[in-house]
């Protein structure tokens, strides 16, 4: 491979539009598409763009499996100490190791693949006289992820090998680890047992691998001997119906080092026919290049379907948002004209105010009517808040993305911002009235009471056809133009209270769906740096 920077600024580009996309709402598949989105940002990340910078890089060969498997007794094996710990018990938290040549060192002591680990070093075999061995704890509590380098000249130049976590380990974090090391690899070793190997967890990794086309290795651990050739054909046989017969495929005998005992090492010839195959992988030049090309050209082929995946997800996110804030919207805007007919049909002048005005003049006072008056208008807010609430309850019951794009139902803050906002039309309608009044006083009309021209108002507004007489009286206090201009003017405030009141019920609770920012434009930048990268063609 050749270093080519326009497919490298391609892929950043697509890079930074799959870190975008977002997937909050709790719709079916979103969980898939969150682990997908990782999946594709740390092959990304640890291995598709580190590797095509730097062609001539170590070959990274990720020793992977479930528990109890053999890893790491496979990987102290090949370098000829213990460099891991084997056994099946192992910590609570566990750094994984990476061994490589002493003259591979630089390619690992910078963020070059997996930048997101930091690096414990540890100096190679010879420097301290000793073993070096020694298990990390720093993996645990809330500290960065880390990495544990060691170097030995017993493998060969241009190969490193990193012992992952359990592939199905009960430590969500291990599990979550050993996926994003195994996305860094150029090439794939899966160990699985004599006992587990038509097990789901190895099978799950061997699909994967086939679907990237990694370059792919198997070891069938821990096989009997008398039952040897059985297992070995009937896992052939298995390789081959899911395609992957031309993997190959290393056989490692039940011997008493297998189960961690002792120095934790096999005998040389057991893991002689692998040691022999990658290092002719590290050392001959067409070998090394076609195992990085492979699993690189499996990674960028993967997009084509991944990728788009990913977009028709972020538009499933999109799609929900824009149907919740139309049922909403719907219900709010529903819930306003309910209010206006209301009003139109007089219903605000009942109960306490339809008594306050009949009682006006005489028996009540012009506050206390504009109270009463206020109040009913507060309670015809408050219901139509509570039916839009039950309306957007009811249609949206099943929809997965209700409880997380709403803001819960508060009834009892709605009803005390809903009078809060009636109160302060009330206000501004006492300023009109003010207003009004003191023109018609300078117009030589008497001197007409504010308090009593504001209460007029506010019941010719709500009281409707019942209120018939609240306007008459106006205009023989005003003028006819005079109280016109101020029905107008007031009935335009009250347009404005119900708009603005209910909009803000609205507003609050998509309050949360607003804060997801959830945009058709990841969509597109997905599918725009997908095309672009449709046009940069891999070699073969």
């Amino acid at each position: 491979m050749d270093v080519r920077p326009r497919l490298l600024d391609t892929l950043s580009t697509l890079r930074d539009s799959v870190d975008a996309a977002r997937f909050p709402l709790p719709l079916p598949g979103a969980a898939r598409a969150r682990r997908n989105r990782a999946d594709l940002l740390a092959q990304l990340d640890d291995y598709l763009v580190p590797r095509l910078r730097a062609p001539e890089a170590p070959l990274l060969a990720v020793v992977g499996g479930s528990t109890g498997a053999g890893k790491s007794t496979l990987v102290n094996s090949l370098v000829g100490r213990r460099v891991t710990e084997a056994g099946v018990l192992r910590p609570t938290t566990r750094t994984p190791v990476l061994v490589c040549h002493p003259d591979d060192r630089q390619w690992f002591s910078e963020q070059r693949v997996l930048p997101q680990f930091a690096r414990v070093w540890v100096p190679a075999q010879g420097d301290t006289g000793g073993e070096t061995y020694a298990e990390e704890d720093a993996a645990a509590g809330d500290g960065p992820a880390q990495i544990r380098i060691e170097s030995d000249e017993a493998l060969p130049r241009g190969l490193a090998l990193l012992d992952a976590p359990d592939i199905d380990s009960l430590v969500a974090r291990n599990r979550e680890l050993a996926a994003e090391l195994i996305c860094a690899a150029d090439v794939w070793i899966l160990v699985t047992t004599a006992t587990r190997y038509a097990d789901a967890v190895p099978w799950h990794l061997l699909r994967t691998a086939k679907e990237y086309d990694a370059t792919l290795v198997t070891i069938l651990d821990r096989v009997p001997h008398q039952v040897a050739a059985d297992v070995s054909r009937q896992y052939a046989a298995l390789l081959s119906a899911a395609g992957l017969g031309d993997v190959p495929r290393f056989t490692i005998p039940e011997l008493p080092e297998s189960a961690g005992g002792g120095s934790g090492l096999l005998p040389t010839t057991a893991v002689a026919a692998l040691r022999d195959w990658l290092a002719h992988c590290a050392r001959d030049p067409g070998a090394r290049a076609a195992a990085a090309e492979r699993t690189a050209a499996g990674v960028v082929a993967s997009l084509r379907s991944r990728v788009p995946a990913l977009a028709a997800a972020v538009a499933a996110q999109h799609a929900a948002a824009v149907r919740l804030a139309q049922r909403v919207d719907h219900a709010y805007r529903a819930a306003a004209e309910r209010v206006r007919r209301e009003i139109g049909s007089g219903a605000a002048l009942a109960g306490g105010a339809l008594t306050h005005w009949h009682g006006y003049p005489k028996d009540s006072a012009p506050d206390e009517l504009l109270a009463a008056l206020t109040d009913s208008l507060a309670t015809l807010l408050r219901t139509a808040a509570a039916t839009a609430d039950e309306q957007i309850a009811t249609t949206g019951g099943k929809d997965p993305a209700t409880r997380a794009g709403l803001a819960p139902r508060d009834p009892v803050g709605a009803a005390e911002r809903l009078g809060v906002a009636a109160r302060r039309w009330r206000r501004c309608v006492e300023d009109l009235a003010e207003e009004e009044a003191g023109q018609a006083r300078s117009a030589d009309r008497g001197a007409p009471d504010p308090e009593d021209t504001a209460a007029l108002l506010v019941a010719a507004l709500l009281g409707g056809r019942r209120a018939r007489s609240a306007g008459e009286s106006l205009a023989e206090a005003l003028g006819a133009h005079g109280a016109l201009r101020l029905r107008d003017r007031g009935a335009r405030l009250l347009d404005e209270l119900l708009e603005q009141a209910l909009d803000a019920e609205r507003d609050r609770r998509l309050a949360p769906l607003d804060v997801l920012d959830i945009t058709p434009d990841h969509q597109v930048r997905l599918i725009a740096a997908l095309s672009v990268l449709e046009k940069e063609r891999w070699p073969r």
